[in-house]
């Protein structure tokens, strides 16, 4: 019930800003969520889902259905880049929303390189990233610096890193600051002219719970939901390596 509420929100939001039908991905946020849960989001048609701990997605990715599109939103260790990839698989692993480092992406690259049961055309042998931006300021958050750190970065990596697709940008932002939208849509466009592609092939991933309807006012294409959909999260079980 919740998940249909909030995809209704999303709708409505959409047409109310006179954009597309379905120009707004939901990314379901099923961190320390029980399967059952999942699978109630699943069966009611969710298919992309967003986990933040590596060993938790993997998990759920090996026991839930194989079309879904699973989203890593959370703090990627380069250590556990490898087993994440080989682990889950493209094209299950849709996108590693958090690369901020040269370092990250190239044991992505490495990992999809050295997959061997890849199954699709080497073509299509890439793994869909977003690059993290700290849009706020805030030492607490994670992410490039706008402006040169991330364009630089942006460019390095599509030179060096054949087997990643720079799938567009992703940002936390500051809760109840809306110029960090603004931010990441400005960022968007200067890595969308360094990589000498159109703007709108770049997604923006922002806005979650409490402020998805203003992000999708600002631009977003991807909104990242979570405990308004499944409930507040429980840690107390939790094991996160």
């Amino acid at each position: 019930a919740n998940l249909a509420e909030v995809l209704g929100k999303i709708d409505a939001k959409v047409e109310e800003c006179n954009r597309p039908k379905g120009s707004v991905k939901l990314v379901a946020v099923s961190k320390t969520k029980p399967m059952e849960l999942l699978m109630d989001a699943y069966n009611a048609g969710q298919r992309a889902f967003g986990e933040n701990y590596a060993q938790e997605l993997m998990t759920k990715a090996a026991e839930m259905p194989s079309d879904i599109s699973w989203h890593f939103i959370g703090p990627l260790q380069s250590n556990k880049a490898a087993p994440l990839v080989k682990k889950v698989g493209l094209p299950k692993l849709a996108c590693v929303e958090t690369v901020a480092s040269m370092k990250l992406a190239n044991k992505l690259n490495n990992a999809v390189d050295g997959l061997e049961d890849y199954e699709g055309s080497e073509d299509d042998k890439k793994l869909g990233i977003y690059l993290q931006v700290n849009t706020s300021g805030e030492e607490s958050k994670s992410g490039l610096a706008p402006g040169s750190e991330l364009v630089d970065l942006a460019k390095d990596i599509a030179a060096s890193c054949p087997f990643l697709s720079i799938n567009g940008l992703m940002t936390i932002g500051a809760p109840g600051d809306l110029s960090c939208f603004d931010a990441l849509v400005k960022c968007r466009e200067e890595v969308a002219e360094a990589l000498g592609v159109e703007v709108d092939s770049l997604d923006l991933s922002m806005g979650m719970s409490g402020d998805y309807d203003h992000a999708i006012e600002r631009g977003a294409t991807s909104v990242r939901v979570g405990s308004t959909i499944f409930g507040a999260r429980d840690y107390s079980n939790l094991n996160k390596n």
